[in-house]
């Protein structure tokens, strides 16, 4: 079944008017991403038709949280160095690497997620699927499903958008490419975190006073 809400969204990721998103949400039976490429094949795809541009400009954009607890570097791209000085081309490098930050990503998109990851997290969510008890034959077609989740929670351009949690990441940048008239993609991004992997000394507190006290 086809939703309003489904509509809104192909529309947002690809600025085609609403009764041909619905439209290629029906024919498509609801799979989004068919759904983009659908609109692409029959050239309606304003975003899409920019896919296959060359970005080489843009900036490494970067971001510091917490006083110093957690810094972002990221590195956006476009076509042209005039959009990447463009004040919404910094606005939206800004707001990626806010949204590194606050979500922890491990990736840019699916396709970087490493197979024997990606096998993985299947063979766990097949286990689940079978400790619950699901038919074998629906349970591949569970599994790909529930993979979405993984990639909404490691995967930058699937999460939803810290600012918009109606929208993903990669619904913001369609936005953006829609309004700045230029490819935009996400190249790669580094994520430091104050004391992240180092073994933390943990104090007993009550045994530092009285060690105190007997000096």
């Amino acid at each position: 079944m086809v939703t309003p809400s489904d509509v809104a969204k192909l529309r947002a990721m690809t600025g085609v008017g609403m009764m041909d998103c619905k439209k290629a949400l029906m024919e498509t039976n609801g799979d989004m991403d068919k759904a983009v490429d659908y609109l692409r094949e029959k050239g309606m795809a304003a975003a899409a038709k920019k896919a296959d541009r060359i970005a080489a400009e843009g900036v490494v954009g970067s971001y510091i949280h917490m006083g110093g607890k957690i810094g972002v570097l990221v590195e956006v791209n476009c076509e042209t160095d005039f959009v990447a000085k463009s004040d919404k081309f910094q606005a939206l490098v800004k707001d990626i690497a806010m949204q590194i930050a606050a979500a922890k990503p491990l990736y840019v998109s699916e396709a970087d997620v490493p197979s024997e990851e990606l096998d993985k997290e299947r063979e766990i969510l097949t286990v689940q699927a079978k400790n619950e008890g699901k038919p074998e034959a629906i349970i591949a077609k569970m599994v790909e499903g529930r993979l979405k989740k993984y990639y909404a929670d490691f995967c930058l351009l699937d999460q939803p958008f810290v600012k918009d949690s109606d929208k993903t990441v990669q619904q913001i940048i369609n936005e953006a490419i829609l309004s700045i008239g230029e490819k935009i993609s996400v190249r790669r991004f580094t994520r430091y975190e104050m004391g992240e992997g180092l073994e933390k000394r943990k104090d007993n507190l009550a045994e530092e006073i009285a060690k105190m006290s007997n000096k």
